[in-house]
């Protein structure tokens, strides 16, 4: 099959080729799939799980990329709730070879059901960004109805979901970005937008959640601004400032099926579109990595 490999960790973007690869074998409670199109995030050549196992031993080749959308074309020993031939996406293990790739291992439980109006490319585009949003808000932030939210960088791919979860979840939300985002942010349901190259941070006024994805002094001052029992959550890096009457979490996304359910539900009835910037082929993957915006990997056509 054909792949996106890296073998040399410090030859970084430069280091990944097209090559030919064996067919991936399906371990217990495994599946494989199809892969119709992929997502791939540009500093994962930098994490230690893309150049080793769970054990810390060296697994190159490498291949990049945790999100996919495809079909279900094998099935490993005790795998239940999935069937050959159907139609999944998911995110894949950190620390396996990902989905840059004609066919990828992936378990079972790490993905869920799409239904048959999503497009593959969207699908592709969602699990990542909506994972980390659901998370952020709903499992540690606890977000509920009436309540503020002031979601940074609400124009990228995190906070684009984010701002619609929390829409549905009704939320009063603040954005925070670029005055360019601000038609986009308009668009989701923000119901206020901060410029931050030219607006105060303070001038949001008091929240109950944050949701960062910028970290530094963003973050920080962020901390200033939540009311008592309100909560920081950042995917940034660990909040070097914790509330006197709050709480400050930093956490990484985990594959989740049943919230996949959940997104795809959306996705299913129209209340929430990923941001797709670009769709590219496979063997153009190495040089996507070097674009701005959110770009998808279409390895086979639908």
């Amino acid at each position: 099959m054909r792949a996106i490999t890296a073998q040399d960790r410090a030859a970084g973007v430069g280091g990944l080729t097209l090559t030919d690869l064996p067919h991936p074998h399906a371990a217990e409670n495994d599946v494989i799939v199809q892969v119709h199109a992929a997502g791939f995030t540009r500093g994962e050549l930098d994490w230690p799980g893309t150049w080793t196992d769970r054990a810390g031993h060296d697994r190159t080749p490498t291949v990049p990329g945790h999100e996919l959308s495809g079909v279900v074309a094998e099935l490993g020993y005790g795998t239940t709730g999935l069937t050959v031939g159907q139609r999944v996406f998911g995110l894949t293990d950190w620390s396996r070879n990902g989905t840059l790739a004609e066919y990828t291992a992936v378990e079972a439980r790490n993905l869920a059901p799409l239904p048959t109006n999503v497009d593959h490319v969207t699908a592709a585009a969602l699990p990542i960004s909506g994972l980390t949003a659901w998370q952020a808000l709903f499992d540690h932030a606890q977000l509920k109805a009436g309540q503020t939210v002031l979601i940074h960088g609400v124009g990228g791919a995190v906070g684009s979901v984010a701002a619609q979860l929390a829409r549905d979840a009704g939320a009063h939300i603040i954005g925070t970005g670029r005055h360019s985002d601000q038609t986009m942010a308009s668009d989701l349901g923000v119901h206020a937008f901060l410029d931050l190259d030219g607006e105060r941070l303070e001038d949001t006024g008091a929240v109950d959640v944050v949701l960062d994805v910028i970290g530094g002094d963003i973050r920080d001052r962020s901390t200033a601004l939540l009311r008592p029992g309100g909560t920081l959550v950042t995917i940034a890096d660990p909040p070097s400032i914790h509330p006197q009457d709050g709480r400050a979490i930093f956490f990484v996304v985990e594959p989740h099926r049943e919230q996949l359910a959940q997104l795809a539900t959306r996705l299913h009835e129209g209340r929430l579109v990923p941001l797709v910037s670009a769709v590219r082929p496979l063997a153009d993957a190495p040089k996507a990595f070097t674009e701005r915006g959110r770009t998808i990997i279409q390895v086979t056509t639908d």
